[in-house]
C-alpha cells in the first residue's frame, strides 16, 4: 500500500493552530521545530513544508 498526497505529521510551536487527529509534535522554539521537521522528513520519507513561522507539515507526495 502506498500513501501519497497525505499529511504524515505536523510540527508546531503553537498547538492552538493545529487540528486534533494527526501526529502532532509540540516544540518549545523555532530551532527545535526545524530539527524535528528535518528528522521527521528523513524518518517518514516525506517532505517538510513550512506553512507559517509556527507550523511545519510533513507530507508524502
Amino acid at each position: 500500500m502506498d500513501i501519497e498526497k497525505f499529511i504524515l505529521a505536523v510540527v508546531t510551536t503553537n498547538p492552538k493552530k493545529v487540528p486534533a487527529g494527526i501526529g502532532v509534535f509540540h516544540c518549545d522554539n523555532r530551532e527545535e521545530m526545524d530539527h524535528f521537521a528535518a528528522s521527521l522528513e528523513a524518518i517518514l520519507d516525506g517532505i517538510a513544508h513550512l506553512l507559517s513561522e509556527e507550523v511545519y507539515i510533513i507530507v508524502k507526495h
